[in-house]
């Protein structure tokens, strides 16, 4: 199995609480910033999601946070899609420092929204199959 996409990240001060920990919000940000450098590594922008009338959306997000990451800190983002049937489908991710070190892991469950209609699709990998030049991001 190849590895999961990933892509990395730096910790900049003012995303630290004053513990001088990365901020609990962060994590989110981080892990969004995944998902979307994969969507966009995979041919599938915002723009080309707009034109078919169409947009991911997050339905629950749990972060299990391990390790602390602290300003200057580098860490690797992982992003691996699991289908199942149905409309929705699971994203986990990793955070992990350049060591090795996990520092969080984050799971979302989401959804593709009929923007007009405002109901998720019976099946979102039609999406992908018909936007995506590289399925096998999504792991399809």
């Amino acid at each position: 199995m190849a590895e999961p996409f990933s892509v990395r990240v730096t910790v900049r001060g003012y995303e630290t609480d004053v513990q001088g920990h990365l901020n609990q919000a962060v994590y989110l940000n981080y892990a969004e910033h995944a998902r979307w450098s994969l969507l966009q590594a995979a041919g599938v922008s915002q723009a080309r999601l707009r034109a078919r009338g169409v947009g991911p959306v997050a339905l629950e997000t749990t972060i299990r946070f391990r390790r602390e990451l602290l300003a200057g800190d580098e860490a690797d983002v992982s992003c691996e899609f699991e289908w199942g049937g149905g409309k929705t489908f699971r994203i986990r991710q990793e955070i992990r420092k350049l060591d090795g070190t996990l520092a969080a892991e984050v799971t979302a469950v989401g959804g593709m929204l009929d923007l007009e209609k405002r109901k998720l699709l019976a099946d979102p990998r039609d999406v992908f199959g018909e936007l995506a030049t590289d399925l096998g991001l999504f792991g399809l």
